[in-house]
């Protein structure tokens, strides 16, 4: 449980510092023909910091919840 705590921990800690992913996918704009032509769509992915301090506080609580050795 200890790793799954720590584990926990880094994810929310990288949420908090990475509150965007942009990511693109293809997209058919036209085909005339022989010819297609395929654009780059651009989409953004963004959440609150706030929802990275949450898992680490899940985290935290599963951290300290583990049993002692």
């Amino acid at each position: 449980m200890k790793k799954t705590g720590i584990v926990i921990i880094i994810l929310g800690l990288l949420l908090t510092i990475f509150t965007a992913v942009t990511f693109f996918t293809r997209e058919s704009v036209a085909k005339i023909g022989d010819v297609n032509i395929i654009a780059n769509k651009r989409h953004h992915l963004n959440w609150s910091p706030f929802i990275g301090i949450a898992v680490m506080a899940v985290g935290g609580v599963i951290l300290w919840q583990s049993p002692k050795k």
